[in-house]
């Protein structure tokens, strides 16, 4: 548990730390801790820096205490400032039947990141999957990067 950024002690509460020696037991040679993590189902991978890695991360949904379960829905990054939280932007088509034609709207939402995703970046298009409440905004957590930005544009992402 090297990533001790906090000033509480940060730990994963599945984890034992204070195992007793052995006399006479060898130590491992990764000389890697005890990490706990979890399979999120609906067919997405832990990622591997979700296995191997020491960050600890209770919203996370590989090694934390939160559940995925409602809507998964896709965006592209559309702010990185906050401290483990982003915003994507969902775009949409929006029907108007007096004229017959559609108009562009949008929706941002904020969305955990875990710090197992530490190449995202603006404009990269993620899933996002749907937990309980995290914070007074947050409702999600992103569970996969689908596509990487190619240019720095602002556009509508249906066309």
């Amino acid at each position: 548990m090297s990533e001790q950024t906090e000033k509480a002690f940060q730990k994963q509460p599945a984890v034992f730390l204070n195992k007793k020696k052995q006399v006479g037991a060898k130590v491992s040679k990764t000389g890697k801790d005890v990490r706990w993590t979890k399979n999120v189902g609906l067919g997405i991978k832990t990622p591997r820096e979700a296995i191997e890695g020491t960050y600890v991360d209770k919203k996370c949904p590989f090694t934390g205490n939160v559940a995925i379960r409602g809507r998964l829905l896709t965006g592209t990054v559309n702010n990185m400032k906050m401290k483990r939280t982003l915003t994507i932007r969902r775009d949409y088509l929006h029907y108007i039947k007096k004229y017959n034609r559609f108009e562009k709207r949008h929706k941002n939402i904020s969305a955990h990141v875990s710090p197992a995703f530490l190449d995202l970046n603006k404009g990269d298009t993620v899933l996002v999957g749907q937990c309980r409440p995290l914070s007074k905004t947050v409702r999600f957590n992103v569970l996969k990067v689908i596509a990487t930005a190619a240019a720095d544009k602002k556009k509508f992402s249906k066309f």
